[in-house]
């Protein structure tokens, strides 16, 4: 009989299954149920995006492209990044399409993880940093993030987090769970502590399209004396509402991003191709019209963004305000359960799907994550039955 437990590696098979999926799974089994779970817009994707992948299926590209992904799609995401946040880079060697950020993420820290390197992190984060670190042979520092400092990465707590072990600096803004941005002054700070220093910057900026109010995305690798120590990952899963393409790229200096290709040509090869065509239609529509289709959802988030706040303040939830991303990330130790009792119980009572604080991090308990990347109509009566679910058990 086979000892599974001798044969599987212990780092993986001791990683816990991803705290957001395993509310989607339950709720994909409740057709009743409304889910604020899966960061995933509710929007499909335009049409001229699908078209632009249907007519290359039809031209009959159903190939592999380069390793490094189509150039006119890479000299695309030059011009973009360029036009939106002032950041250069060259598209024959700087520049790497993913199968989606997520691929990114991994080739990332593969490509600088020796066994027993820290990597920063600030928590809550995204669920897939601390396993990605893992995965590598890394070890995960967390670092405190509050809402009294509005969730962001303060310079003090990085610098008391780095030892002569840190070999980077994961760096996810606008933030998933927390909804939080980081503005110039905040990032400048940030790279001065930085600066001298031997460690490395992975930038998560896929939710950069994705601010509100007067809040705008700067990018790392913009801060002068940034760019030589920054990875800049991104893609089209959340502002193009293309998350079922994989679409990603990471991008920065040639010498790091040939080491995550070479990762990339043994794993993936290269991203689909008809996705590919449809990123680069994505890009340059966009780059005619100033991006109307983003701004178009954007204002549509930041249309529900009020509703949520203002829902969760009737419900006696206090909440953060976020500026950035599709995420509410409101407190709910007034109500005396921990973060897993009350997604639990309000799934099974209610009918709506939130996820657990902790799933991002010790410093998530106490708190759920809410998507407002829902029709209207369903965060109105998830909302409704929130507020009920709150009075039925209030203390």
């Amino acid at each position: 009989m086979m000892k599974y437990d001798e044969l599987l590696c212990k780092r993986v098979r001791d990683v816990p299954p991803s705290g957001i999926r395993k509310f989607f799974d339950v709720v994909a089994d409740m057709p009743a149920a409304i889910s604020l779970g899966v960061g995933e817009p509710d929007f499909t994707t335009p049409w001229a995006y699908n078209d632009a992948a249907i007519y290359s299926l039809r031209r009959g590209h159903t190939h592999y492209t380069s390793n490094w992904g189509m150039l006119s799609l890479r000299r695309a995401i030059a011009s973009y990044l360029e036009n939106r946040f002032g950041v250069s880079y060259d598209p024959t060697d700087e520049i790497l399409v993913t199968v989606g950020a997520s691929e990114g993420i991994d080739l990332s820290l593969r490509a600088l993880i020796e066994p027993g390197d820290e990597v920063m992190v600030p928590d809550p984060a995204y669920v897939s940093y601390l396993p990605g670190i893992t995965f590598a042979g890394g070890v995960c520092v967390p670092i405190p993030t509050y809402a009294e400092d509005d969730f962001r990465l303060t310079p003090e707590r990085l610098r008391a987090a780095i030892t002569p072990k840190t070999k980077a600096l994961i760096f996810p803004y606008p933030n998933n769970p927390t909804g939080a941005v980081m503005r110039k002054e905040h990032v400048q700070a940030i790279a001065d502590v930085l600066e001298g220093t031997n460690v490395l910057v992975i930038a998560d900026e896929i939710y950069a399209e994705l601010t509100y109010g007067n809040e705008t995305h700067t990018a790392f690798a913009s801060i002068p004396g940034m760019w030589e120590r920054t990875i800049t990952l991104n893609g089209f899963s959340k502002a193009f509402a293309m998350t079922g393409w994989r679409m990603g790229y990471a991008c920065g200096p040639k010498e790091i991003v040939a080491v995550m290709c070479k990762i990339h040509q043994y794993t993936m090869l290269c991203a689909p191709t008809p996705g590919q065509y449809a990123a680069l239609e994505a890009l340059e529509s966009g780059l005619a019209n100033g991006f109307a289709d983003v701004a178009t959802m954007t204002r549509a988030y930041d249309r529900r963004r009020h509703l949520v706040i203002q829902g969760l303040e009737k419900a006696g939830l206090p909440c953060f305000e976020p500026n950035g991303a599709f995420y509410a990330f409101p407190n709910i130790k007034g109500t005396g359960m921990d973060s897993q009792t009350f997604c639990r119980k309000l799934l099974d009572e209610k009918q709506v799907a939130c996820v657990p604080g902790d799933a991002f991090g010790s410093l998530g308990e106490g708190h759920i994550r809410m998507s407002y990347a829902t029709s209207t109509i369903k965060i109105l009566t998830a909302l409704d039955r929130i507020r009920e679910f709150v009075e039925e058990h209030g203390k």
